[in-house]
């Protein structure tokens, strides 16, 4: 069987920004890692900057005092894309709501769901709660009161509000036109 040849790129792997990232993670200044790694504070940062590549040794003796792996520099993050008119269609309850889910089904560290609103729509009569550790509904366009057992919070566009996922509440568009909010749901939690 015949290889294909792999032709050499001349694209240079951009690994600076990702290194730049670890290292203000770590609050360590480029002096620090400088005096750690015996490298010059210019060399780290044009490495940062992708002006210049390190060579093996120096990439190797980086990642030490980094306390990361060369194969953390090159991993390609994992990305998804949920186009508005693509994302798949879910219930939560109520009524007169179009409820979409925007982030990846299998993302598990959170959940976006985006809500259009009927006028006058509502939520359950009884109120509710999510199998999550933090709630945050955002209203994007119209009115919508989201209503918990000792308070009521009467929102408008641009307002957010974060509570406890757990508290129970329910929700309704007191108004005569559509509102649109973003839920978002921390850890990603199916409803109880």
């Amino acid at each position: 069987m015949k290889a294909l040849p792999v032709e050499p790129t001349n694209m240079p792997v951009a690994i600076g920004s990702r290194i730049r990232a670890v290292r203000q993670a770590q609050r360590m200044t480029i002096e620090q890692v400088a005096d750690s790694t015996g490298l010059t504070k210019g060399f780290l940062s044009r490495v940062e900057r992708d002006l210049t590549s390190p060579s093996v040794a120096s990439l190797v003796t980086l990642c030490q005092v980094l306390s990361i792996s060369i194969g953390d520099l090159f991993q390609v993050p994992e990305t998804h894309l949920t186009r508005s008119a693509d994302a798949p269609r879910i219930s939560l309850g109520g009524q007169g709501i179009n409820e979409r889910l925007m982030t990846a089904r299998s993302e598990r560290r959170l959940q976006m769901i985006r809500a259009v609103v009927e006028p006058r729509g509502k939520g359950e009569d009884e109120l509710y709660s999510v199998d999550c550790e933090v709630e945050t509904l955002h209203v994007v366009e119209g009115r919508f009161v989201l209503i918990f057992s000792n308070d009521r919070y009467e929102l408008e566009a641009g307002d957010t509000v974060t509570f406890p996922g757990r508290e129970p509440h329910t929700w309704l568009n007191p108004d005569d036109r559509e509102a649109v909010v973003l839920w978002t749901l921390v850890p990603a939690a199916s409803r109880k």
